[in-house]
């Protein structure tokens, strides 16, 4: 009888404790904001920095960056003075050799691209951050750059914006 009346106390005890230390907290927007403070955010052009340009890569990423940024916040994108404003510019657009065969030539390239972000918080300096994003695809040595470029460009701006959103406004 005693064992019994433990159990029902150490059943209790648990089922109580467990209620009122666990709660289940889903954010659905993809961002850790809080709406009440946050109402804006500017993003200012990435101009490309890097040794090796590809004119179409600027616009692709600056589309995709906003297009998250829309589909994941409530904030409004304005022009000039905003509550969240982001810049920054595409520092590298790189090649290089990954996989070399047993004739010495590569059979893999990898094509990295390199974005520096300056994200600012006008309503909290501890949130702001200054750092550099890479993101990067190989691809088979035997194409031609120009034949995968366009497919790869999008690969990597998306993996890059979701780096940069979840650094930034995402808060994870």
């Amino acid at each position: 009888m005693k064992s019994r009346k433990f159990v029902g106390v150490i059943c209790a005890a648990a089922c109580a404790l467990i209620l009122t230390a666990c709660t289940i907290s889903y954010k659905l927007n993809g961002s850790a904001l809080n709406y009440d403070i946050y109402h804006t955010i500017h993003v200012s052009e990435f101009p490309i920095r890097a040794a090796l340009v590809y004119p179409p890569l600027q616009q692709t990423f600056e589309n995709k960056l906003l297009d998250a940024i829309t589909r994941q916040t409530r904030l409004q994108e304005v022009d000039g003075t905003s509550d969240l404003e982001m810049s920054g510019e595409i520092t590298g657009y790189s090649l290089s050799p990954q996989a070399v065969g047993q004739d010495a030539y590569a059979t893999q390239t990898r094509l990295t691209i390199t974005v520096r972000v300056k994200y600012s918080d006008a309503k909290n300096d501890a949130n702001n951050i200054d750092q550099s994003f890479s993101a990067y695809r190989d691809f088979d040595a035997s194409l031609m750059l120009t034949d995968v470029q366009d497919e790869l460009c999008e690969q990597i701006c998306e993996e890059l914006v979701d780096l940069i959103f979840n650094a930034t406004i995402g808060s994870w």
